[in-house]
């Protein structure tokens, strides 16, 4: 919204204070609503009509940042979610499923499942590798374990993409 403001805003050329005369609030208003805060009812009628623009493109716009913001924060939640495996043998998919289950449909499901198959095939290529690391040890004739060196590879494979889409 603030951008939206200060778009239009200058579009006509205007200052603050030129916009809050012509809108009829205060100058403090005009600023609060331009770093962020949300006007309602007669201040967000008046700015619109002093920007000469519809109320509704200036409020759907904030809806709709506010809306990808908490999109984002569920996606962030289920993916570090899946961290749950450090305590809880496959939390890493029990976790992120029930986190992925109380979600609305949407491009916020349909990302959290591919985060989801991530950790899946994790927790297979994980079974895997320690199922087949005994036999390793003997074909190899190593004295290292061979199961150790396996799991805190996988381990910390499995924390750099969680961390990795955490960011």
């Amino acid at each position: 919204m603030n951008t939206k403001v200060q778009v239009y805003r200058n579009k006509l050329g205007l200052t603050q204070a030129e916009l809050a005369q012509k809108s009829g609030l205060s100058l403090r208003t005009v600023q609060r609503i331009e770093s962020g805060m949300v006007p309602k009812g007669y201040t967000l009628k008046s700015i619109a009509k002093a920007l000469e623009v519809d109320s509704n493109i200036l409020f759907e716009e904030q809806t709709q940042n506010v809306e990808s913001d908490l999109d984002l924060d569920r996606l962030k939640l289920i993916n570090i979610s899946a961290l749950a495996f450090m305590m809880l043998p496959f939390g890493n998919i029990i976790v992120p499923v029930i986190l992925l289950h109380k979600q609305p449909k949407g491009s916020t499901r349909k990302i959290g499942r591919n985060l989801l198959s991530i950790q899946i095939l994790w927790s297979l290529i994980l079974s895997v590798l320690l199922s087949i690391s005994p036999a390793l040890q003997v074909m190899l004739k190593t004295s290292i374990p061979v199961i150790f060196v396996n799991l805190f590879m996988l381990v910390f494979i499995n924390l750099f993409i969680i961390l990795r889409n955490a960011v």
